[in-house]
């Protein structure tokens, strides 16, 4: 007895549901490339390496605050731009400069808040970092000359901390004969193997990117580092091997759950004695609104996430994040950074 057309139709259909429902998840891109002797080489040559040195009066004065950074980003951004800030997406394995990028942005956003700057930030752009941190960080010519990074993708988080203290920032904005205000993941990929600036610039944007330092750039190895820095309104870039699920539970914190090789920035802490149901630190991700789940607060931007504090430790013990401070270093400061947009 043949089978009847149409059974025959629905059994393929199911055999080719079954399938696809099987086939992997096309993973997020990612880039972080651990490099522990050049972190060595690089916190050797500051005069103080670490947040408990050069934060020692946000140390002294820290407390268990409740803080949330992005409310200052946020502020920033409306002003400046007219609309909500709102977490983009890589194209390429270009992680580390946008997690710098954010923190810069986060940085910079406070310091105007603060008083600390005349007018809301400019977005920095990313792919500056990127090349800066593949190549002129590493002691490779950045005169776009030759593919001297290569074009496999990937960074160090010390490239990009480097690049930003002894280079700079370059904004999304026409820059040099380059238009930068939209990301662009091919422009990234150029960069990152021709240095800042890409093929041909001889230099020119690496000289933008030293009229805008970041002066204050060290490294954060303890919770204790951590608090003092971001509960004074300093931000910090995570490069690590932890990864995390891919939906927040209903306090907006998502579990440990593999392996990423990935570098974002914390820009909040929330703690237990104050309410969360356990400490934990806001970590900005970079790639888009890719993260589903409850939120805490109301107002916590998509494409973010709670990580708790046990799990936010093992990231730092990888020794590879760090703090950006302001124009005037990290001295402590009390922030207004409470119910602004808050529902």
């Amino acid at each position: 007895m043949k089978p009847h057309p149409f059974r025959l139709f629905l059994a393929v259909a199911v055999v080719s549901l079954a399938v696809l429902l099987a086939l992997p998840k096309k993973e997020m891109p990612t880039g972080y490339v651990p490099d522990p002797v050049g972190v060595q080489i690089f916190l050797r040559s500051l005069d103080q390496p670490y947040f408990a040195q050069a934060g020692a009066d946000a140390m002294a004065k820290a407390t268990h605050k409740d803080t949330f950074l992005y409310r200052h980003m946020d502020q920033a951004h409306q002003a400046r731009y007219g609309t909500p800030f709102k977490v983009a997406r890589q194209g390429i394995g270009d992680c580390v400069s946008w997690g710098a990028m954010h923190a810069v942005y986060c940085a910079e956003s406070v310091d105007w808040t603060q008083g600390q700057r005349a007018d809301p930030p400019l977005l920095p752009a990313s792919e500056p970092i990127y090349g800066g941190a593949r190549v002129e960080a590493r002691g490779k010519p950045g005169d776009g000359a030759r593919p001297v990074g290569g074009y496999s993708d990937g960074a160090t988080g010390w490239g990009a901390a480097k690049w930003l203290k002894d280079w700079g920032v370059v904004y999304r904005e026409p820059v040099v004969g380059r238009d930068l205000t939209t990301y662009s993941a091919s422009r990234a990929k150029e960069y990152g193997a021709y240095g800042c600036g890409g093929q041909g610039d001889n230099g020119k944007m690496d000289a933008e990117a030293k009229k805008h330092p970041c002066k204050h750039v060290v490294a954060v190895k303890t919770w204790e580092e951590l608090v003092a820095a971001v509960t004074s309104g300093y931000p910090v870039t995570i490069a690590s091997s932890v990864g995390f699920n891919t939906t927040r539970d209903s306090d907006g914190y998502c579990r440990r759950s593999g392996v990423w090789m990935h570098q974002m920035a914390i820009v909040g802490l929330r703690f237990q004695e104050n309410g969360s149901p356990r400490d934990g630190a806001l970590i900005i991700n970079s790639w888009g609104n890719y993260v589903g789940g409850g939120k805490w607060p109301d107002d916590m931007p998509d494409g973010c996430f709670w990580a708790e504090k046990k799990d936010v430790l093992s990231i730092l013990g990888q020794g590879d994040s760090y703090a950006i401070g302001s124009i005037d270093g990290f001295d402590f400061r009390e922030l207004d950074n409470g119910g602004w947009l808050a529902q």
